[in-house]
């Protein structure tokens, strides 16, 4: 199974390198079939120039410039437009995610599970120097949606997952135009009869650069997608679950 790595970046010069080198790294020591993606999401900084460099070193690695408004939803969004794997998995160009972890979750999907999930608050997970009023923020909002859906996984807003090509096809629309999306493919995935497992991840707060994630402007669309999701859980009558996309 050929598995993409799809890695929105903006602005991130940085840090973007080292990230990608580290994952090539860790996949090639694996033998592990793959391809790293960059979507460039309209940086203003060097990044694109980061991305030439890693295209001309890493023959696994390419890129593309996603078109205006920036966004990590839309950034990952043409990133799931475009990867070849059979797989994909979402990964920050922050170095946040731990590449030892893709690997895990590699394995995990050759058992048949459709989706591996990353969280960072179960037995085997760690968190370095997150800040302390986000990581409040983020148990109360993990918290809120893992009641509403009677979930067993309490950490739905962490990006890092890993789903099977039929699950992508399987999960449309995408509406999410920001990191709600980390909210939305889950919870569809929930939702829609995909099969999934969670296993333990790391993450580690960033070296270098700043974060996109602004809580302000998030919370309205974090609910939004929640109750959209809900309200196709209670009243679509099953209209999207998997054995209607996949038949």
């Amino acid at each position: 199974m050929k598995i993409s790595v799809v890695i929105p970046a903006h602005n991130e010069e940085g840090c973007l390198y080292g990230t990608v080198s580290s994952i090539v790294d860790t996949l090639e020591g694996e033998g592990i079939r793959y391809e790293v993606l960059i979507v460039n999401d309209n940086s203003r900084d060097n990044t694109l120039t980061v991305c030439q460099q890693l295209v001309q070193t890493f023959k696994t690695v390419r890129y593309v410039n996603n078109q205006p408004p920036n966004g990590f939803g839309f950034a990952v969004r043409r990133g799931l437009e475009e990867f070849e794997g059979d797989a994909v998995a979402i990964m920050m160009a922050d170095a946040s995610d731990d590449p030892q972890d893709l690997v895990v979750g590699y394995y995990k999907l050759l058992e048949g599970y459709d989706c591996v999930f990353g969280s960072r608050f179960i037995k085997g997970g760690k968190v370095v120097d997150y800040p302390v009023h986000k990581l409040l923020i983020n148990r109360l909002a993990n918290w809120f949606i893992k009641t509403c859906f009677g979930l067993r996984y309490n950490d739905i807003t962490n990006a890092f997952k890993i789903y099977k090509r039929e699950v992508i096809d399987g999960v449309q629309p995408i509406l999410s135009h920001h990191f709600n999306l980390t909210v939305e493919l889950p919870l569809k995935v929930v939702v829609r009869g995909f099969s999934y497992t969670i296993i333990p991840m790391r993450w580690y707060n960033r070296k270098t650069g700043i974060s996109k994630l602004k809580i302000k402007e998030m919370g309205s669309r974090y609910l939004f997608i929640v109750l959209y999701v809900f309200l196709e859980r209670h009243l679509s009558r099953g209209d999207y679950h998997r054995n209607f996309h996949i038949s």
